[in-house]
């Protein structure tokens, strides 16, 4: 457990910044997955907007280091090419 008062600042910040990462991750997985639920029906002019909307999403998620920039073109990558498959 912490000891001094800075070690229990760090502690503090810590979890501040923890859940507020997850609540970015947690936002990036349901613009994802909103795309592969528009793939999985069919409807290619939805899923191109739903994976506009997932690219915005993914990439301000790696510039505030959520991400790193190989996950998410690895998602780009993919989920376009499902997308061209329709």
């Amino acid at each position: 457990m912490a000891n001094t008062a800075g070690s229990k600042k760090r502690v503090r910040q810590a979890e501040r910044r923890r859940s507020h990462n997850v609540s970015l991750r947690s936002t990036a997985r349901t613009y994802l997955k909103k795309v592969v639920v528009t793939i999985d029906a069919g409807d290619k002019e939805a899923a191109q907007s739903a994976y506009t909307n997932a690219v915005s999403k993914l990439d301000k998620s790696v510039s505030k280091g959520i991400y790193t920039k190989n996950k998410a073109a690895r998602h780009k990558s993919n989920l376009s090419a499902k997308i061209k498959a329709l």
